[in-house]
């Protein structure tokens, strides 16, 4: 379950680095910088290839952004995941939000979860970061509460 002190902990940072963005149109990633420099955070993508996402300059890898980072949003599936909480540990990141939006496991899966208590990182393990940055969306908003509904997310405040 997903919990206020989880979300307010994680939202709190303010350089939040995002793996898998994307500077696609359709990119959930790109969406998620977009909506973090919106909500007046520092997002920094991370894309192998692509150097800017949402206008935002991107880094290839995790290991290569300036630091200080506060946290990271794992927007990658499968072994891609795990590689970037090993890299987020390696790097002293203690923040980890693993990815999941309708439809899909998202960076949640046994390997990720694993890797994040190998490390004693303590992610937010699924979910979107969008059903929490105020003011939410009607969008968000519903997904939240149906997600509240089902006991995936604790009564979680305004962030």
């Amino acid at each position: 379950m997903i919990t206020n002190d989880a979300v307010q902990t994680f939202l709190a940072g303010h350089r939040i680095a995002v793996a898998g963005a994307s500077d696609k149109k359709n990119s959930f990633g790109r969406a998620i910088v977009v909506a973090l420099a919106d909500h007046g955070y520092d997002p920094i993508p991370i894309h192998p290839t692509q150097t800017i996402v949402g206008g935002r300059p991107g880094y290839p890898h995790l290991q290569d952004v300036p630091r200080p980072v506060d946290g990271v949003i794992v927007m990658v599936t499968g072994d891609a995941a795990v590689d970037v909480i090993d890299d987020a540990a390696a790097a002293g990141i203690e923040h980890v939000w693993l990815f999941k939006g309708i439809g899909g496991d998202g960076a949640v899966s046994e390997a990720s979860l694993a890797a994040c208590k190998r490390h004693g990182i303590t992610p937010v393990a699924g979910a979107c970061p969008l059903m929490f940055l105020e003011p939410v969306t009607a969008f968000h908003r519903i997904h939240r509460s149906v997600r509240r509904h089902r006991g995936a997310v604790d009564k979680v405040d305004a962030a």
